[in-house]
This record gives structure tokens, C-alpha cells and sequence, in this order.
């Protein structure tokens, strides 16, 4: 395994019933162009950014209908071995691991709490071809009303160093963030979902695309009927503002290159 260290967001993909809308709406929103639809592969259809591949649209499986969501993709030097961790620690197995064609090996697993995560170990098909330039990938969260059975499963799993985030902001935000052996940065965000979530909201893992003006991209996004969720705010890491596209499906996206305050600090938990 080449360009992302075991336990990295590596891929993304969404499934969507309105295939061709989708299209449309992150074509429009996030400047994406698209790919032929792999019949052999149920319809994948590949997202470009500049040529390079950052993503993923399919349609749904006959009897798999149901919420449009964004799946993020961990990095794995052995899916088979992940998923038995991931059982082992408590999650669910959706999809045993997988392997698709020469591209690679795949798998879905449910974290005690509620929210997917993808498994991915890659063979022809490495993952994101750019990350954290406007229309790629840029970051991801896991959005948790469970955080002690989430951190837990999270370092059972991977190989992962938690460190929690000072909360200066005086509203009792839990949030904490991931980093691999021998990483130098984190690479994936928990939040605990406090009052401000609707119980109808279920653990989720929120997606970020970079993007060039957040401001912009919102009103873009709002203009195709997506619903603006929270933001946009200024933060030291990006401004940034979740939504939900026009088919239910949750993403948020981040302007890096606007920040503001210090950033935050961090202690090992």
C-alpha cells in the first residue's frame, strides 16, 4: 500500500437514486466533471477534480433504496483483518470484505454507535488523487451520540492516537482527533452530538470538501435547493459550513485558506 498510512480517509463515495441529479449538483457546486458509469461495477461513476479522480457516485442496488450519505473510506493493509478488529471491538459488519476486480478490496462496517465507515485496501485503485486543494477531499468527522464506545472502537480498530481538543469556546463541545502511528497530523475528527442535533440525526461520519470561497460555494449549494445546516463560521482550521444536498445526503465544505484565532490545544486522552 502506497500514499495513505493505515487508518487515513483514503476514498469517498455516495450513493444517490437521482444519479444524474447528483451529478448535476456537485458538478455545479464543488466543479466536479465525471466519468463513463462502470455497468459492470453497478453504475460507479468516478468524480475528477482537474483530471484527478476525488470521488464517487452510484446508484443504488435493487433492494438497497433508502437516505442518500456520503461514505468515507479507511485505509487498510489487510481489509479481512480490519473488519475481524472492527467485530472484535464491538461494531457490525455490513459488507464482508469485498474484492472489486484488480481495483481492490472493500468492506462496510457500523461502529457501535450508529455511523459507517468504509474500509478500503488498494490494489490498481489507490484512493484520492489530490486532497485539500478546492474540489477534494479535505477532512472528515465522526458525528456520535456514543463518544466513550466510539473513541474506543476507533483505537481498537486503527492505529490511531486520540488527543482531545481544549474547548475555549465555553459550550461544552467533546470533540477529539485521530492521528496515526507515525503520523504527524490528525487525520480524522469525533464529535459528541449535544441538544443542537436533531434526535432524528443518527451517528453519521460528515465528509469536507475544500473549496476555493465558502461563502460562494453555500449560496451555490442553497441556489440547488441544498439546506444550509450550520455556518458558515471562521475557524482556525477554515471557513466552513455543513449542508445537506437536495437528496438527503450530508457534506460540509471548508475554505483552508480563511482562518481565524489560535489554534486550539491538544492533550492526549
Amino acid at each position: 500500500m502506497t500514499g495513505f498510512t493505515e487508518g487515513t480517509p483514503c476514498w469517498a463515495d455516495a450513493m444517490f437514486a437521482d444519479l444524474e441529479g447528483a451529478k448535476s449538483f456537485y458538478g455545479d457546486v464543488l466543479g466536479w466533471t465525471f466519468g463513463e458509469s462502470s455497468s459492470e461495477y453497478g453504475n460507479y461513476t468516478q468524480a475528477y477534480s482537474d483530471g484527478k479522480a476525488v470521488a464517487a457516485v452510484v446508484p443504488p442496488m435493487p433492494g438497497q433504496e433508502g437516505e442518500a450519505a456520503w461514505c468515507v473510506y479507511f485505509a487498510s493493509p489487510d481489509t479481512a483483518a480490519t473488519a475481524e478488529k472492527a467485530r472484535a471491538a464491538g461494531g457490525q459488519v455490513l459488507m464482508e470484505p469485498m474484492k472489486v476486480g484488480d481495483f481492490g478490496t472493500m468492506a462496510l462496517v457500523k461502529e457501535p454507535s450508529g455511523a459507517v465507515l468504509g474500509i478500503w485496501q488498494p490494489d490498481r485503485h489507490r484512493g484520492f488523487e489530490k486532497t485539500g486543494e478546492p474540489g477534494s477531499y479535505a477532512w472528515a468527522e465522526l458525528f456520535t451520540r456514543d463518544p466513550d464506545r466510539a473513541d474506543a472502537f476507533l483505537k481498537d480498530v486503527f492505529p490511531y492516537r486520540a488527543q482531545q481538543v481544549a474547548d475555549d469556546t465555553g459550550e461544552d463541545v467533546d470533540f477529539k482527533v485521530f492521528t496515526p502511528e507515525g503520523a504527524k497530523e490528525a487525520v480524522l475528527g469525533r464529535l459528541a452530538m449535544g441538544e443542537q442535533f436533531p434526535p432524528s440525526l443518527r451517528p453519521f461520519v460528515n465528509v469536507y470538501f475544500a473549496v476555493a470561497d465558502c461563502d460562494a460555494t453555500v449560496k451555490k449549494a442553497v441556489d440547488r435547493a441544498a439546506k444550509l445546516q450550520f455556518g458558515p463560521v471562521t475557524i482556525p482550521f477554515g471557513r466552513f459550513a455543513s449542508l445537506t444536498d437536495p437528496q438527503g445526503a450530508h457534506f460540509a465544505v471548508i475554505d483552508p485558506s480563511t482562518t481565524a484565532g489560535e489554534m486550539p490545544k491538544l492533550t492526549d486522552a
